[in-house]
């Protein structure tokens, strides 16, 4: 149940209000902002409100149990914090929403509607509508760990305790030759063809410096090292930026024992019996059948 200040109560009894919406918004890095649909800048415990963002709120839906509700805000990629090269390089991907009803007479007096995550982002013509989830959407993230037969952990992270920084992993390098977007070439990686194949690179300089993106193929042909990436580059790569890659791993047990030498840390489990083996018929007789190992 939602508890409205008493003020608040009174002034929403009176005949006529003085109400607006306000969204707080908490990026991942710790950046803060605020925007309001009213017709001049807010402050409210210690966060400015711009009214300048032409920032308005869509239909919002709330959903009963554990189905995510949500809705949308639009606004103008203008001077009140939005930027396009912000937007397209991830820094409000899940950022965190606060919805506020406002007195706007006394922003003091309100009352927090909902606490949602952006979702996708669209952007057209200078302007940009923003999805916010419902705090439901994070049970359909992935928590705690799960039984298969591949590694559970990221390559690097405090469960794989491979370290990335060591010459045999990672290199850096320069661009040469590039479409602009989704492929790039260097020389003098140093890495084995294919060596980087699901990998990361992250830009060191350029437009693009301290984004990281995965790698979706490496090749390295006659002393010439070319990268194809899943994801584009938010802004237009150019000869001479420079970036660092890492090595890939397809998290299989083979490739931790033989590429990394770090078998004993593999968080998955190679020896379980996969669908085909559990959904086909027995035939009498077969061995391995027996509740023993099939390892044996």
């Amino acid at each position: 149940m939602r508890t409205i200040p008493q003020n608040l109560a009174a002034h929403l009894a009176d005949g006529a209000t003085t109400l607006c919406h306000c969204w707080r918004l908490i990026r991942r890095d710790g950046g803060t902002f605020g925007f309001t649909d009213h017709d001049r800048d807010l402050v409210a415990s210690g966060t400015t409100y711009a009214a300048r963002s032409g920032l308005e709120a869509a239909e919002a839906t709330a959903e009963i149990g554990f189905a995510v509700g949500g809705g949308e805000v639009s606004g103008a990629l203008v001077s009140a914090g939005l930027t396009e090269n912000d937007i397209s390089s991830g820094l409000y991907d899940d950022a965190s929403v606060e919805t506020w009803l406002v007195n706007w007479s006394d922003p003091e007096e309100r009352v927090l509607l909902d606490i949602g995550a952006i979702g996708e982002i669209r952007r057209a013509d200078g302007g940009f509508v923003a999805e916010v989830r419902g705090l439901m959407h994070r049970y359909d993230e992935e928590r705690g760990r799960l039984f298969r037969a591949t590694c559970s952990a990221d390559l690097g992270d405090g469960s794989c305790g491979v370290d990335l920084a060591a010459s045999a992993y990672s290199d850096a390098g320069t661009v040469t030759r590039t479409d602009g977007h989704l492929s790039i070439a260097a020389s003098g990686i140093g890495f084995a063809d294919g060596w980087c194949t699901g990998g990361r690179l992250t830009w060191t300089s350029g437009s693009n410096s301290g984004i990281s993106v995965e790698i979706k193929i490496h090749r390295a042909i006659n002393g010439t090292d070319e990268f194809d990436l899943w994801q584009r580059a938010p802004q237009a790569i150019k000869p001479g930026d420079t970036f660092r890659v890492t090595a890939g791993c397809d998290k299989t047990h083979a490739v931790c024992r033989a590429k990394f030498r770090n078998v004993l840390n593999f968080r998955g489990f190679p020896h379980m019996p996969g669908n085909d083996f559990i959904i086909r018929m027995p035939q009498q007789g077969e061995p391995g059948l027996d509740g023993g190992s099939l390892f044996r």
